[in-house]
């Protein structure tokens, strides 16, 4: 079946969409609308200066033989940090606060719609860095690890306290948790992460960073590499921190186990 232009546009920009970080050679479109490179090319030219003129992201010229294109997801810096703003003043609530200084944020977690939002400001984030999987620890990091792989188009590599015989062979570590200042046990399947991959660790909370350290030490027992760290809310703690590197979406800067006193402030991400 053969397109109209205005056809092609919106079913080229829905399959960009939906396949970031892939290349996609200029046959396959020609061939999916029955369309000559040469308007392949004009099309594809409109649908960038669009995800430019929008800030949603750009498509990058794929060098070789057939050639193609691929589409780095972005977001709008002041969008991003309207997003951020109003993510901070609903943490602020002070119903929130839970013992030990943590707060609920299972709300936030399941809310899809700021979830993807959430995990496109940590792929435009990593945009321009190799990623070859992400990694999180169940079971709060799931949602946010998995919205930010599949704008970055890698695997989730999920880390658990627990065994689970479905997962075959796994790999064990002892670490000990920053804030219980306790001894204990991590795991990842072996067929979960390749060796030699990049990997972009995510995380709901931190606190001290003991069970991110952990999930550092994991990356090293699979012979590969931490490509980055992003975690969803820092909170200050008294201690020094287990983690130094590391990029942060909210802040919890204040807070007590009565909740009369707590503020959150965006993190260090920009």
């Amino acid at each position: 079946m053969k397109y109209r232009r205005s056809g092609r546009l919106v079913d080229m920009t829905h399959y960009l969409m939906g396949n970031p970080h892939r290349q996609v050679p200029l046959t396959y479109f020609s061939e999916r609308y029955q369309s000559a490179k040469s308007s392949i090319s004009e099309d594809l030219t409109i649908v960038k200066e669009m995800f430019e003129a929008k800030k949603i992201g750009t498509l990058e010229t794929a060098a070789g033989a057939t050639g193609g294109v691929i589409f780095i997801p972005a977001v709008d810096t002041d969008q991003a940090k309207e997003t951020l703003s109003k993510l901070c003043e609903r943490l602020e609530d002070p119903e929130r606060v839970l013992p030990g200084g943590y707060l609920y944020m299972m709300d936030i977690i399941g809310d899809p719609a700021l979830i993807h939002v959430l995990g496109r400001i940590f792929a435009s984030h990593y945009r321009d860095v190799q990623v070859d999987a992400v990694m999180t620890m169940a079971t709060k990091g799931i949602p946010l690890a998995y919205s930010v792989a599949g704008q970055l188009n890698v695997p989730v590599s999920i880390v658990r306290h627990e065994h689970r015989i479905t997962e075959g062979s796994i790999v064990s570590i002892n670490y000990v948790s920053g804030s219980k200042k306790r001894i204990q046990t991590m795991s990842l399947a072996r067929r979960s992460l390749k060796p030699q991959s990049n990997v972009l660790i995510i995380d709901d909370f931190m606190k001290a960073g003991g069970t991110i350290r952990g999930m550092m030490d994991l990356v090293k027992e699979f012979q590969s590499n931490v490509a980055g760290i992003g975690v969803l809310t820092e909170a200050v703690h008294e201690e020094e921190s287990l983690v130094e590197d590391y990029v942060s979406l909210t802040k919890l800067s204040q807070v007590d186990e009565k909740g009369k006193n707590i503020k959150v402030e965006i993190g260090n991400i920009f």
